[in-house]
């Protein structure tokens, strides 16, 4: 299964990306596993955290089969062949580098840059991203993600990330985000599997609502 088909199953079955900032490797799989056991399908190990090409090949073996794991935080173009080297098939960024964007997609991977006005957004999609990640989305609002996403092609996903909480993605969801990347709300550093658990359960209960 190439890695868009993966993205656009695990989505399907749960629109929300877990991004854990912070995790270590010896933490990673632990973490991984009680993202999936709460419903998470897609996974994101940001780049600045402690040797995160280690916790991400390890999430790929463990998970490869049944999540999407790859990388956030990725700035440059060369930091590309290296998150497929350790097994990661999405990349994430806070920012749209045409560049970044076209390594990913030459390299077989899921690109999902940041972006945060219309002009962004086109440009990200015509160097080929897959999904869009709107970031920061705490100086934005729900009228912003109706006004981008009525001028945007429907088959781009459009992904809400930065202070989303469970009692809110309703209201971006009603607004026309597809989806949720969940940083901080989800995830901190050092945060037992067991606290992990619990947090995902409640964001997938409330986009499951």
């Amino acid at each position: 299964m190439s890695a868009t088909e993966m993205f656009d199953r695990c989505f399907e079955q749960c629109p929300l990306v877990a991004i854990i900032r912070g995790v270590t490797p010896g933490e990673a799989v632990a973490i991984g596993e009680a993202l999936i056991e709460g419903g998470i399908r897609i996974i994101e190990v940001p780049l600045n955290s402690p040797e995160p090409l280690a916790s991400i090949e390890r999430l790929a073996e463990r998970f490869g089969e049944d999540a999407l794991i790859g990388a956030g935080t990725v700035l440059r173009a060369d930091d590309v062949a290296r998150v497929r080297d350790a097994g990661g098939r999405l990349v994430v960024s806070p920012n749209a580098n045409p560049a970044v964007i076209r390594a990913t997609v030459e390299a077989g991977m899921v690109s999902s840059p940041g972006i945060f006005t219309p002009s962004e957004a086109f440009s990200a999609i015509e160097s080929g991203a897959h999904a869009l990640k709107l970031f920061p989305a705490e100086a934005a609002s729900p009228q912003v993600v109706k006004a981008i996403r009525a001028v945007l092609p429907k088959a781009v996903r459009l992904l809400v990330v930065g202070g989303v909480t469970p009692d809110t993605v309703n209201v971006w969801l009603d607004a026309g985000a597809n989806g949720f990347g969940l940083g901080g709300g989800l995830y901190k550093p050092g945060q037992s599997a067991a606290e992990t658990l619990d947090k995902a359960r409640a964001f997938v209960a409330a986009v499951a609502r």
